[in-house]
């Protein structure tokens, strides 16, 4: 078979193969053929495997006679090797037997040598011995101080041989002298200052000291009774006599220190070495004792009143006095520089050995000195708000901030170092309480008072209104400050308690409301012109033209009174945010101009169309108005002007289309406006001055439209038209109600009620505060789009005071220009956010 066998193959299957020999009837002629083939084929198989396996036998048989060979070579190697370790043991042993003897003489050299060091150190200790004997009965101290130190030496040299009984003696003997030294020199010590001969004496004093030094214990028994000589008197004057150790004579105890440090420095501080620094001892040993009386007075104080009878102001007296001993202490015996007490100190100041060494007995009645700190603040807040914003003669800065808030803070860093040098827990805690307290109230009957609307005027001026949001963000990064610094400062279990975010936060709200304050100074500039397109007859147009009259004059109003504005806004924050209010405002001010204008017709649609492309345009520019020309403007603020103004195009658009044939004009209504509420399609024929006769053919087209599948994706309420009042009747020229969150108060929050009722500017600022002191809630989240307006939770210019009002109304006052705060730095980034790019942003 010509080509490869099928046998061969490695998944032969013999079935397959005999269906491919005999598939025809045929072909069983060649049965016999075929197993003789096979027959011949299995014996050559056979053939091959029995050459194979001669093969693998001789093979086999050569392997073995090769290990066979390499075990005899092994084991002719291991018998060298041991012959080899036997010779080197034998050479080992007669090594070791040639140096014997001199390993012996090398022995008994050494035992020779320390033997006779040994008799000429015990000779030189015993004739050092006598000597000390000799120099200590005649007191020459500095001769006996080199000889006990060379005598303790040598006493070290016989600790191993202190079972001999010669050597036990000689070294009780040696302890004996040396402790009958100590006691003599305290004795002279004690003889010499008794007779007041300190100065004749002064020199063997000094060499005396030398010798005390040897002792294990024998210097600090000297400092402690030289202590206790010096306080003695102290301790008969001051704790023997109730009057002399009063707190009102703690002048006298401090006084009664320093003559006694003076005389140290003068007569004593030769006698002993620097280095055991004596005078640092004897002022320990001061504070140590009168901590311990002051504690017992106070106590003695609470107990007899239950607190009554302690004086606040004395308190306080005497820890100031306290204080500044400790300091004085501290600069004496530190070489380290230290900030005053009076500053707040920096955190990487280490503590120093009398800090709190006397000031310590103090610190549980550290409740009435925050008492009296929040009585001072508690003063301090009603002549704040007494006090004008800046003096008159003092040139304006756009830069400057209201003296009184630095003057504030001043305080608190004041309180918070002294409060920390006494007490780093629940009094530092409860100091973090009342500096948060009265951060409310600054910016509540301060900061508030001073952003409300006074009789006969319209808000603070704009020089003032520049210092209150330059005031309300120093106050706000102040805040942050604090809570930083006292965190440092507290201990550990307290830290999570320290937070004084939420004064941060309504600071940001007064911020915010400040921005709104300035926005509404533009807008009060634009009414006269917002009153001319009013009354501009909008159905009676015939053909659009370039833009309407009013326009011009209205971005001149806007362009003017925002260079000005901008001028003074030196943090890129607060204008961007003015400028974000500021669009928002113009978009739902136009949006309640064209409800106060109807009725409009298509014409009339169609130029406020174009006359919104024209705004929209010039209002990209506000950012860069005082920049070179040319200045683009950040894309960020083109977009954001974009979406503002365009939530009036729908409406817009919808007003084009003329209400014949009725189905386009239902159809428009569908695409742009796309709702299902007939009240908002009504209003919308309402603003075109459909008559109400006509308007049932339209609703009855519209519900039918609406229900078709192609609309069924339609919301129940558009965003846009839901809050707009349309009157059945066109009346007066005012925008929409502030009680109703109109023009300025809807900006940034979606589209604002708007009704025909008039605005009354002097009842702007009472409307814009009370809205504050309701609450943020109605006005709702920013609207999708909004994000990154500072308006967006932000109540706007003053308006009433917190004069009259409830601790209640307060804090729900406090609490909302929090929540705005938040949201205020949400939208603005937040003062960790303050300097990014725009387009960052």
């Amino acid at each position: 078979m010509p080509g490869p066998s099928p046998l061969d193959y490695a998944e032969y299957d013999p079935i397959d193969h005999l269906n491919a020999l005999f598939a025809h009837p045929a072909a069983l002629a060649s049965v016999s053929a075929t197993a003789d083939t096979l027959r011949r084929y299995q014996e050559d198989l056979d053939e091959d495997i029995a050459a194979f396996v001669a093969t693998q036998a001789a093979s086999d048989a050569d392997s073995v006679q090769r290990i066979q060979a390499a075990k005899a070579e092994l084991a002719d190697l291991f018998k060298k090797i041991e012959s080899v370790r036997a010779r080197a043991v034998h050479t080992e042993e007669t090594i070791t037997e040639m140096t014997a003897d001199i390993k012996r003489l090398d022995n008994t050299k050494r035992n020779l040598t320390l033997s006779m060091t040994a008799l000429k150190r015990l000779q030189m200790l015993t004739t050092a011995y006598e000597q000390l004997r000799s120099l200590g009965k005649s007191r020459q101290y500095r001769e006996c101080a080199q000889l006990l130190q060379a005598v303790i030496q040598l006493v070290a040299h016989f600790k191993s041989y202190r079972s001999i009984d010669q050597i036990a003696t000689l070294s009780r003997n040696v302890a004996d002298l040396q402790r009958e030294l100590l006691e003599q020199i305290c004795e002279d010590f004690e003889v010499v200052f008794a007779k007041d001969e300190v100065a004749q004496r002064k020199g063997m004093l000094t060499e005396a000291c030398l010798v005390m030094d040897l002792g294990d214990h024998a210097r600090t028994r000297l400092i402690n009774w030289y202590c206790n000589t010096q306080l003695r008197e102290y301790r008969q004057v001051f704790r023997g006599n109730d009057e002399a150790g009063s707190l009102d004579n703690i002048s006298r105890r401090y006084s009664w220190f320093n003559r006694m440090m003076k005389t140290y420095d003068v007569d004593h501080a030769t006698i002993f070495p620097s280095y055991w620094k004596v005078n640092e001892m004897l002022a320990n040993a001061f504070c140590e004792g009168t901590r311990d009386d002051f504690k017992a007075i106070l106590q003695r104080s609470m107990r007899r009143g239950d607190g009554q009878t302690l004086d606040v102001d004395l308190l306080l007296s005497c820890l100031q006095e306290t204080l500044n001993f400790e300091h004085s202490l501290e600069r004496r015996f530190s070489n380290e520089s230290r900030s005053s007490i009076d500053t707040m100190a920096s955190k990487d100041d280490r503590p120093h050995g009398f800090s709190q060494a006397i000031s310590e007995a103090f610190e549980p009645y550290m409740s009435l000195w925050v008492e009296s700190q929040d009585k001072q603040l508690a003063s301090l807040i009603p002549k704040y708000r007494q006090q004008p914003l800046r003096n008159a003669e003092d040139e304006f800065s756009a830069q400057a901030v209201i003296p009184s808030s630095t003057e504030l803070f001043h305080f608190y860093r004041l309180t918070l170092a002294q409060c920390a040098k006494l007490s780093t827990g629940s009094r530092l805690l409860e100091l973090c309480t009342t500096f948060a307290k009265y951060l409310d109230q600054y910016g509540q009957q301060v900061l508030y008072y001073f952003l409300s609307e006074k009789p006969g005027q319209q808000g603070p001026s704009l020089e003032d209104a520049i210092l209150i949001l330059n005031t309300a963000d120093y106050c706000y990064q102040t805040c942050n400050q604090l809570e930083e610094k006292i965190k440092l400062r507290i201990d550990e279990e307290f830290r999570a308690k320290v937070d004084l975010q939420s004064q941060a936060d309504a600071f940001m709200g007064i911020a915010s409301a400040t921005v709104r304050v300035l926005v509404r100074k533009v807008e009060l500039a634009c009414d006269p012109t917002w009153r001319e397109m009013r009354n501009t007859p909008w159905s009676k147009l015939e053909s659009v033209g370039d833009q309407s009259t009013y326009v011009a004059e209205l971005l001149r109003h806007v362009k003017e009174r925002s260079s000005e504005i901008l001028k003074y806004l030196h943090k890129q924050q607060y204008a961007r945010a003015f400028c974000d209010n500021l669009v928002d405002l113009m978009a739902t001010t136009y949006i309640a101009n064209i409800v106060q204008s109807k009725p409009i017709s298509e014409v009339g649609a169609e130029q406020m169309l174009l006359d919104s492309y024209v705004l929209k345009k010039s209002f990209t520019e506000i950012p860069v108005l005082n920049e070179e020309p040319g200045t683009a403007p950040p894309a960020s603020f083109v977009k954001r002007v974009n979406q503002s103004m365009s939530k009036i195009d729908p409406l817009l658009k919808t007003l084009q289309v003329r209400p014949s044939p009725p189905e386009a004009l239902v159809q428009a209504y569908l695409i742009h406006i796309a709702d299902k509420s007939d009240t908002n399609f009504r209003k919308i024929l309402d603003l075109k001055g459909i008559r109400r006769v006509d308007q049932a053919q339209l609703l009855d087209l519209f519900s039918a439209f609406r229900q078709s599948p192609a609309h069924e994706n339609l919301v129940q309420n558009s965003p846009l038209l839901t809050p707009l009042q349309i009157q059945s009747a066109h009346i007066g020229t005012g925008i929409g109600s502030l009680g109703n969150a109109g023009s300025v108060m809807g900006v940034g929050m979606g589209t604002p009620n708007l009704t025909g009722g008039r605005f009354d500017p002097a009842g702007f600022g009472n409307a814009i505060m009370n809205a504050a002191r309701d609450g943020v809630d109605r006005f709702g989240s920013p609207a999708p789009g909004q994000q990154g307006s500072a308006s967006s939770t932000a109540t706007g210019g003053g308006g009433g005071t917190v004069e009259g009002m409830g601790d209640q109304a307060k804090a729900n006052l406090n609490e909302n220009l929090k929540n705005i705060g938040k949201f205020f730095r949400r939208d603005v980034g937040g003062f960790r956010g303050f300097g990014r790019s725009e387009e960052g942003k």
